[in-house]
């Protein structure tokens, strides 16, 4: 009896090993059930991968796939696609174009971003182009033909045509139909966002929307509407302090040009005419890139500042590599020459100070290759766009920025369409885009875009 005290304890001990049996079960039971959920979660992600991997594998014209890193994709690959030089003719060789593959979802829309340059920014881990954040869509990244890994051996300038590039981008959508059988996106900025206007030129069928940002439609090499637009942007004293500072560059040339030189000769720069020449250009340019990157004109130096603040800020704005004979831009040059049009200068204000006599198709002198300076233009590209645009609705929105001097060879003159949308950033530059856009402008796109996906 003495030990009587000891039985609650002993029921208490035996309760608690009781417990405690049952709560390890429990626990196994747990972990057994969250392992199985991290097998599952892994297994059908990489069914998924597999699967994906197996349907790029289908594709014939695919030559190569590499995986790469991605934050905002379930999956990223770049591809190797076999594209024909000239599609009208497969027979006369072919190239491989760099195609970035990014992915979310079988079922998701699809971004095709119609770049008009190289692709290798879209490589980044952290890339995401505007739209396909905004909507959660795939995105297919199209390197355009002769830029970077997509450049045909050897160069044959003949192939480098607006039709062949959108044959390019229609051969990928082909491809992908079946992988991706929901809506389809076609976007680009710049030159980028031309390539989307004329890719539903030549493709209207092969998307269901289209968005070029900052797109230009030129008329001509020198197109004639870009000098009248920089003499009526923004103000009267933003214009007036832009032409104060070109004024006071050539003013100052004889102590400037030496150093201009210099740093040409330590940047290894190659031109087709003198040097003194190039600085002239770069003054005539630093108007049309001040506005068209949206400089603040107050970081321009006051005109009684020093030699050095002002050949630093004119080589921000306006580095002479621009101009060189053979650089990263010249197949773009080649094709504004044949059919994409540029700008000219407006070289009145400032002719009591230049070494050249007129800048009057610059473009085929200093930039393009010397096998090509006979190139005549053809405007039968404008006009095939300008007949689509004003004959068809497609579902469309552009985006420009008011100061931007590539909007005076934009589509704004586009009125009465229910469907085509251009829509245009106050003050804004070359880099506006739906995101930039006043709160009001930029719900009613974002709605627009929403509602046709949905459809």
């Amino acid at each position: 009896m003495q030990y009587d005290y000891l039985e609650p304890l002993v029921k208490d001990l035996s309760l608690y090993k009781i417990k405690t049996e049952i709560n390890m079960k429990n626990l196994r039971i747990c972990q057994t059930f969250s392992l199985w959920l991290v097998l599952l979660a892994t297994s059908l992600s990489l069914s998924a991968q597999t699967t994906l991997l197996d349907k790029l594998g289908k594709i014939t014209e695919i030559t190569k796939t590499q995986p790469l890193e991605s934050t905002e994709f379930v999956e990223k690959y770049v591809a190797y696609f076999t594209q024909p030089l000239d599609h009208h003719h497969p027979e006369k060789g072919s190239f491989s174009q760099r195609v970035i593959v990014s992915h979310v979802g079988f079922d998701r829309p699809t971004v095709m971003v119609t770049e008009g340059y190289g692709a290798s920014y879209a490589l980044g881990i952290n890339y995401r182009e505007e739209l396909s954040k905004l909507f959660n869509t795939n995105m297919i990244f199209v390197e355009y033909r002769y830029f970077l890994e997509s450049t045909p051996t050897p160069k044959d300038w003949q192939y480098l045509t607006a039709e062949n590039s959108a044959e390019d981008l229609h051969a990928v959508r082909e491809a992908f139909r079946s992988i991706y059988p929901g809506k389809w996106i076609a976007t680009g900025i710049s030159k980028g966002g031309q390539t989307a206007m004329l890719y539903r030129t030549f493709f209207p069928e092969d998307v269901d929307i289209s968005v070029p940002y900052v797109a230009p439609l030129c008329y001509g090499v020198e197109d004639g509407r870009h000098e009248p637009f920089l003499k009526m942007v923004s103000t009267p004293e933003a214009r007036e302090k832009i032409e104060n500072f070109q004024l006071e560059v050539l003013k100052r040339k004889p102590t400037l040009l030496p150093r201009f030189e210099k740093y040409c000769t330590g940047k290894k720069y190659k031109f087709r005419v003198p040097v003194e020449e190039i600085y002239d250009y770069s003054v005539l340019e630093y108007s049309f890139s001040i506005w068209q990157w949206g400089t603040p004109v107050d970081q321009i130096p006051a005109i009684t500042a020093s030699d050095d603040e002002l050949f630093k800020h004119l080589l921000a704005i306006s580095e002479p590599s621009y101009f060189e004979e053979e650089g990263a831009n010249t197949s773009f040059f080649v094709q504004a020459a044949r059919e994409l049009g540029y700008y000219g200068y407006d070289i009145r204000p400032f002719k009591k100070y230049l070494t050249i006599k007129t800048s009057e198709d610059y473009l085929k002198r200093l930039m393009l290759p010397e096998e090509l300076g006979n190139m005549k233009f053809d405007k039968t590209l404008s006009r095939k766009i300008i007949h689509f645009l004003k004959k068809n609705d497609p579902r469309m929105i552009f985006i420009y920025g008011q100061n931007d001097p590539w909007t005076a060879a934009g589509v704004t003159w586009l009125k009465g369409k229910k469907n085509i949308h251009v829509f245009v950033q106050p003050n804004g530059s070359h880099l506006a885009r739906i995101g930039t856009l006043p709160q009001k402008e930029k719900e009613e796109a974002i709605e627009l875009i929403k509602e046709w996906l949905e459809e």
